[in-house]
């Protein structure tokens, strides 16, 4: 299974990552002020990782990335940048299976 792990940045905020079961983390969130707003952002991932018509793909001058998105259009987690378009529908199809139960481990 998946887990979402929250860790505090340099700046004093909140971030979590969406890891794997293989450990690789394959959706990170912008930094939040407050705990509870970056629990907030766990659960809009949970429920929004499964309508596919929220994961905004892009291409980079370097590949392919993603973010996905809420319902009100506020990009919650970004993907690393993958090499191929094939590579990152895997990273999607990974958050979708991996979100839904993922536990949380709260590093902060």
């Amino acid at each position: 299974m998946g887990k979402f792990e929250i860790k505090k940045d340099k700046a004093g905020e909140f971030r979590f990552n969406l890891k794997a079961r293989n450990g690789q983390v394959i959706l990170s969130s912008e930094g939040y002020k407050a705990k509870p707003s970056c629990m907030n952002g766990i659960e809009s991932v949970r429920k929004n990782s499964q309508l596919d018509e929220l994961f905004e793909r892009k291409e980079t001058a370097t590949g392919h990335r993603f973010n996905l998105k809420s319902t009100n259009g506020q990009v919650i987690g970004t993907s690393e940048v993958y090499t191929t378009l094939n590579a990152m529908e895997n990273g999607i199809t990974s958050v979708k299976k991996n979100a839904p139960d993922a536990g949380i481990d709260d590093n902060s």
